[in-house]
């Protein structure tokens, strides 16, 4: 299926009790792509770009903890589906991830406004990230929210870059509390372009 068209149905989901006999053996098949979709930005922060093995995996395990049935598989369908790329993106969560709740609590509340800072460069290309819309995630006393949902838009040039190793291709962020970049490792571009379509 083209990327584009990608997105979960419920005739993609297992039945809770089937998925809880091969759960293990999924999260370990999916860790080594999870793994090369993790980018660690600075410190505290971790991208986390999404697809649609990820999405699935996760309306799975949410089916699974919450016992919902079928009447909680549309809310996470429509939660989850958003988050799988359309083949002319990148789709991401972004967590600030601090074990300590004094020191997050410091931390959040001097990043507000951050999800307007992130971006990815490919070579002299900036692309802003398109935070989630539907939840305002910084709160009217300046803090942040610890989890951001965001889409990268990219052009077919772009996208391009990801196959050409003469083009560094980075994650970051410029806000004035938080300016980090990482560069993207060749194993994670080459899974990356997995979500672009043709």
């Amino acid at each position: 299926m083209p990327a584009n068209l990608r997105t979960i149905t419920p005739q993609d989901l297992m039945a809770d009790d089937a998925f809880a006999l091969v759960r293990k053996e999924r999260r370990a098949e999916l860790m080594p792509v999870k793994k090369r979709r993790r980018i660690d930005l600075g410190p505290v922060c971790t991208v986390y770009f999404e697809c649609y093995e990820t999405m699935l995996f996760q309306i799975q395990e949410m089916l699974l903890i919450e016992r919902g049935g079928a009447a909680q598989v549309a809310d996470e369908l429509a939660a989850y589906n958003p988050l799988i790329p359309n083949g002319s993106e990148l789709v991401a969560t972004i967590m600030f991830e601090i074990d300590e709740p004094v020191r997050r609590e410091q931390i959040l509340r001097r990043l507000g406004g951050v999800e307007d800072c992130f971006y990815l460069q490919a070579g002299a290309d900036k692309v802003r990230a398109i935070p989630e819309g539907d939840v305002e995630r910084t709160r009217d006393d300046g803090k942040t929210s610890s989890v951001h949902f965001v889409r990268f838009p990219l052009t077919g040039a772009q996208k391009a870059a990801f196959g050409d190793p003469a083009v560094t291709i980075m994650v970051g962020c410029d806000h004035e509390s938080y300016a980090h970049m990482a560069v993207i490792s060749p194993a994670s571009r080459l899974e990356l372009s997995r979500d672009f379509a043709s």
